[in-house]
Parts: C-alpha cells; structure tokens; sequence
C-alpha cells in the first residue's frame, strides 16, 4: 500500500520560511525518485523540485530556483522541501509524489503516487 503524508504546510507572511515534510513507506520510498507539485487555485499543476534516489541529482523550477531546497533523509523515509523568501505566488497546495523510477524525469512523474497535499499560504 502506498503511503505519503505531507506535513509542515501553513501561513506565512512573504520572506518567511517553510520546510514541507513527506514521509513515506519504505515500500513507497525505497529506489525511487521523490518530487514536489504545486497546484494554486485556478492553475495548472507544476513540478517545483524533484530529487533522485541517491539524492545526488536535484531539479528544480525556473520559479523556486535559489528558494527552496529539496533533501531526503533515506533512513527516515523522508523527503523534505525548504523554502526561503517565500513569495504571494508560492500559495498553492503542495504535494508530494514518489516516482516510478529511480531517476528524474518529471514528464513521468506524475505517473507515480500521490500524497494528499499541504496548504501553503503566502500572504503580502
């Protein structure tokens, strides 16, 4: 069965600081790339930052690039996301997603398995 649970979603006021957690089963976790997705309300679904299983490649969007920082923790089963200077355009939910494969590739990541998703609200 797989599982991921985010945590650490919130409100905070622009230039603050959030770290999102995703804590997964080693089933779900184990050989496999890790990402972040956002959606605002209104917009399309974007990836925001990915990570590979070795944790020696990292992708990150055009947006959050210099931001946010994506790490993972494979004792812990964990996969975090740090984001800095946060921006009013950073509001959105957040979701965490484990990948199929063990390397990036973002145009099947959403193939994988889906958490339900964290609030994160940046506000002026």
């Amino acid at each position: 069965q797989v599982q991921l649970e985010e945590s650490g979603g919130g409100l905070v006021q622009a230039g603050g600081s959030l770290r999102l957690s995703c804590a997964a089963s080693l089933r779900t976790f184990r050989g496999v790339a890790m990402g972040w997705f956002r959606q605002a309300p209104g917009k399309e679904r974007e990836s925001v930052a990915a990570i590979n299983w070795s944790g020696g490649r990292t992708y990150y969007a055009d947006a959050v690039k210099g931001r946010f920082t994506i790490s993972r923790d494979r004792a812990k089963n964990t996969v975090y996301l740090q984001m800095n200077s946060l921006k009013p355009e950073d509001t959105a939910v957040y979701y965490c997603v484990a990948d199929i494969y063990s390397e990036i590739n973002i145009a099947t990541m959403t193939l994988g398995s889906w958490g339900q998703g964290t609030q994160v609200t940046v506000s002026s």
